[in-house]
């Protein structure tokens, strides 16, 4: 094949690879997505309260993102970045289907943390790889199409919950089936360290940070991302308070959490191709009508409900797709698992806090939780934009 072809040839192979990848994703998300949709009602039935309920949400975010730094500093310093992988889909994928046998409220919150244990374990090294084969097409369009992968089957998993609800299942038969994805999710991961195994070895490490020194703009963005999460509700909190408050049938909730999923998963596309030719300011504008999720959600009935899971969707594709992006851009490719890991620590400890305080204010005042997740998140897109 001449040279001329050859630039081709590797576009074509980095795609395969994130499909691939994204396709373990579909099947990952179809597992977790559908367990987290019934997680806070879930909760209740063990009689968890407002502030449990937004304490296991944030301190699972808070683990799912504060171990990407120790995950993502391994994988850069030892270059095994496909058994990590493997780790953490492990914990990730099967936790949630054990939920059916949990007999009490601390095994169902372990059970839900180890989800986000694994989660955390995996990301940054996937999020490197996928880097590095997404710069031969864009890395705005390569986490946009892995992220809209993703969120068609966190948009299924919800709606097969929902059909067993429908049928007049209960939760528990619900985790069971989740069972079903995770299995598929996994083989196709070792499918695909079959078919590209030297794709852990495309980040060569040249040396390791060691003052984590990234760049003035990294550490501007980072900032302006844990301010958007710090007033990001976790999606638990919300159906949570749609049990509590009546809003709508138990069955509707995975739904509504599907149709978030599908939302984000368009968003994810729009905004990632957005990021490639136009920068921040077109998906800023997503982050923007996603701020004012929560006011809908939580003060709405059941139309404005719908309007605000949809939104609360648009704003979770937009931060995971152009986040992604933006930081894979600044930092040079041999530290990016890093970057990522550390991006994501700080990212998770703000998620952490805010959920804190957004479940101790449902418990006191829902109108003040609406307005200080807004606050939040306009301060991190004015952040971000400067």
């Amino acid at each position: 094949m001449d040279d001329a072809a050859h630039p081709d040839r590797i576009r074509r192979g980095a795609v395969a690879f994130i499909v691939l990848i994204g396709t373990v994703s579909l099947f990952s998300d179809m597992t977790y997505e559908g367990g987290r949709s019934i997680a806070g009602p879930y909760l209740a039935q063990f009689g968890a309260s407002g502030l449990l309920v937004g304490f296991v949400g944030g301190f699972g975010e808070f683990i799912g993102y504060a171990l990407r730094f120790v995950s993502g500093y391994l994988g850069d310093r030892t270059g095994r970045y496909w058994p990590i992988m493997f780790t953490g889909y492990a914990f990730n994928l099967f936790a949630l289907p054990l939920l059916a046998l949990a007999g009490g409220l601390p095994v169902v919150i372990l059970l839900l943390l180890l989800e986000r244990t694994g989660k955390a374990i995996r990301t940054p090294v996937r999020d490197a790889m996928l880097a590095s084969a997404a710069e031969a097409k864009g890395l705005g369009w390569g986490f946009g199409l892995h992220e809209a992968m993703d969120q068609t089957g966190a948009m299924i998993g919800p709606l097969g919950i929902a059909l067993i609800l429908g049928l007049g299942g209960v939760y528990r038969q619900g985790f069971g089936f989740l069972a079903i994805p995770a299995v598929i999710g996994y083989a196709v991961l070792i499918g695909a360290r079959l078919r590209y195994p030297a794709r852990g070895r495309l980040i060569i490490k040249a040396r390791l940070p060691k003052r984590f020194d990234f760049g003035t703009a990294y550490w501007r963005f980072t900032a302006a991302a844990a301010m958007l999460a710090a007033g990001y509700a976790d999606f638990a909190l919300i159906a949570f308070h749609f049990g509590k408050a009546g809003t709508m049938a138990p069955l509707w909730i995975p739904v509504l959490y599907a149709i978030a999923m599908g939302a984000s998963g368009a968003a994810s596309l729009a905004s990632g191709s957005w990021f490639d030719r136009r920068g921040m300011i077109a998906p800023a504008i997503g982050l923007g009508l996603a701020a004012f999720a929560a006011p809908l959600v939580f003060l709405g009935g059941f139309g404005a409900a719908v309007a605000g899971v949809a939104l609360w969707g648009v704003g979770m594709g937009v931060q995971n797709s152009v986040l992604k992006a933006a930081i894979g851009s600044m930092v040079r490719t041999e530290e990016r698992a890093t970057a990522f890991g550390l991006f994501d620590l700080v990212r998770g400890t703000a998620w952490f806090v805010g959920s804190l305080l957004l479940g101790a204010l449902y418990d006191v005042n829902i109108a003040a939780l609406a307005a200080i997740s807004v606050l939040f998140q306009l301060a991190g897109i004015v952040t971000m934009i400067a």
